[in-house]
């Protein structure tokens, strides 16, 4: 297998796990041991690779004055490529109609608890009362993004000997994340074979369900092909100056364990070593930006919230004013940037948008049965956006690239 490039072993990984998922589905949990293994690695790295890397990104990165500017470019592409999604989303469901007239018989029920929190409440969550329960809890990865950001700022105005001191330990435990997550990337063809044969081998009803949510299904995901191949290759052409088939071919590791794991976070440690070894971004860059963005940056999730509200709208015979729909998109904007990295939580987080807009959260059953498919497809958008404002961020400092 060693000969084999690795982007081929992954490849031929996912084609097998299709198959086995489909002519062996009984067979599936004697492999499906190796996709649990490889995504509880990727999970264990996620909180120290964050804390290393946030902090040791803030220190080199220097005084204030450039974290300023770095955080205002970061902040500013995250916002903008996540309103150009959301609207993208709402055009094609406003143009399509996919909810207009559907007979839907599914019987799936949400639990309405997901919602019993505000959005004010949501954003002050994100202060932690207690750093330390936040380290042993993915879910609150925005908190320690928070505690991160802030540790290594205030690392750059302590005294040189203290604030050299801290700044080599971090320095020193990213590089040692690094080479962790390295050993542990080798894996990722077996990973896929598990995860993906399992996940096919689960949905039985495949045909029956693509055939009663087929058009809601397409419209999703033309959106996110449309936001993915025209609007962020578009930036990386215009703005980068870079070759988007070139950075695309040095990110097919990450991004197809995105789609495979339909976890942004656990692709981080894969995102940040293909961005900076294959694509040459700086770590001073892929530091900052990408475990940011991996929270923050939702392009494919914020699209997916605004088009499933407006598909459960229609489906409700619901018409949506232009001032409502004005909220579903600034509701779906912040309702992303609060997104956890991890499977189906934009689906959680669409309740929120529901509750903004007055629609039943019992909508949201309407959809349960097509998001883990439609997960995939926004994860890996989510992921290929990232790497995109790396890359913008990274020319814009005036970086030379390898695309």
């Amino acid at each position: 297998m060693k000969k084999i490039a690795f982007h081929w072993q992954i490849l031929i990984s996912l084609v097998i796990a299709v198959i086995f998922g489909i002519y062996f589905p009984t067979q599936v949990k004697y492999i499906s041991w190796m996709g649990d293994v490889f995504l509880r690695l990727l999970k264990m790295l996620i909180i120290p690779l964050v804390l290393s890397s946030l902090i040791s990104g803030v220190t080199n990165i220097g005084g204030s004055r450039n974290l300023g500017r770095l955080g205002l470019k970061t902040m500013s592409y995250y916002i903008v490529t996540s309103i150009l999604a959301i609207l993208t989303g709402l055009l094609l469901m406003n143009l399509f109609k996919p909810g207009v007239g559907a007979e839907l018989n599914f019987t799936q029920t949400v639990d309405s608890g997901l919602a019993k929190d505000s959005l004010g409440d949501i954003l002050i969550k994100v202060i932690p009362e207690n750093i330390f329960l936040a380290f042993t809890e993915n879910s609150q990865l925005l908190s320690v993004i928070l505690f991160s950001l802030l540790f290594g700022f205030f690392i750059t105005q302590v005294e040189n000997e203290h604030s050299q001191r801290l700044k080599d330990f971090f320095n020193s435990m990213f590089e040692v994340m690094m080479k962790l997550t390295l050993f542990i990337i080798r894996f990722t063809p077996l990973g896929i074979l598990g995860l993906v044969a399992t996940k096919v081998s689960q949905q039985s009803d495949l045909i029956a369900l693509i055939q009663s949510m087929g058009l809601y299904m397409l419209v999703v995901i033309f959106g996110l092909l449309i936001h993915a191949g025209i609007t962020l290759p578009l930036l990386l052409k215009l703005v980068g100056k870079v070759n988007p088939l070139k950075h695309l071919k040095a990110l097919q590791v990450p991004l197809i364990t995105a789609f495979s794991t339909a976890s942004s976070n656990a692709t981080l440690p894969l995102t940040m070593e293909a961005t900076e070894k294959n694509v040459g971004v700086s770590n001073k860059i892929t530091s900052f930006v990408l475990p940011l963005g991996a929270t923050v940056n939702m392009d494919g999730t914020a699209l997916y919230e605004c088009a499933a509200v407006i598909f459960i709208s229609q489906v409700y015979g619901v018409e949506l004013t232009f001032a409502q729909q004005l909220v579903v998109v600034i509701t779906a904007l912040l309702a992303s940037i609060g997104a956890a990295g991890i499977p189906m939580a934009g689906l959680v987080m669409i309740t929120i948008v529901l509750t903004a807009v007055g629609l039943p959260l019992e909508g949201v059953g309407l959809i349960l049965a097509v998001d883990p498919l439609l997960d995939m497809f926004r994860t890996t958008v989510n992921v290929w956006s990232d790497t995109c404002g790396a890359v913008i961020i990274a020319k814009t400092e005036g970086e030379v690239l390898k695309v």
